[in-house]
């Protein structure tokens, strides 16, 4: 998949665990995994949101695109 997900990433620099990112974000941490292993098929602009109001990024430094 050309779209890379960087979350694991941002949150390890943010020292921010998976439990309790979830719980900040509001989403739980099945999707969550979901999300960070790139198995997602879409993200919602709100829920993109809050990921980058808990871990102080903007959407760039999260999902990045690669070249197949």
């Amino acid at each position: 998949m050309p779209i890379i997900v960087n979350l694991d990433v941002m949150m390890a620099k943010r020292k921010i665990g998976l439990m309790e990112f979830a719980e900040k974000v509001s989403i739980t941490p099945a999707n969550l995994s979901i999300l960070k292993n790139c198995k997602a098929k879409a993200i919602r602009f709100s829920t993109l949101e809050e990921i980058c109001k808990v871990l102080k990024c903007q959407p760039g430094d999260i999902l990045e695109y690669v070249e197949e």
